[in-house]
């Protein structure tokens, strides 16, 4: 895995906490962190567009954010456990771990800093 993916990864864990945090932050400090998790988002995703292919890149992102969005709120803000919601999560993480699979990224992409 190149440290473009890396930079995907990271901007999906990101992702996570800023959408949580556009729903559970309640003070100025909650608003901050959430406002920083968006910057670091939007900094590294345009940045891993450069080097990997849009559709696969943009495809993995939402995957993981939406994936990680859901069990966040199922396992911190106590939303309800639904066993086919978590099932289709799976199915959903399975699809974009496939998808990275078959993508025909270069281990290591020339020219990258």
């Amino acid at each position: 895995m190149n440290k473009y993916w890396l930079y995907v990864l990271f901007s999906a864990l990101f992702e996570v906490f800023w959408v949580a945090g556009l729903k559970h932050a309640d003070n100025l400090f909650e608003w901050s962190l959430t406002i920083i998790a968006i910057i670091i988002t939007f900094i590294l995703l345009p940045i891993s567009a450069k080097y990997l292919h849009v559709g696969t890149l943009y495809t993995v992102f939402a995957g993981l954010g939406t994936a990680g969005t859901v069990l966040v709120e199922i396992m911190v803000f106590g939303e309800p456990f639904n066993l086919l919601k978590v099932v289709l999560i799976g199915i959903l993480l399975i699809g974009v771990i496939g998808l990275k699979q078959v993508s025909n990224e270069p281990s290591d992409t020339k020219g990258a800093a």
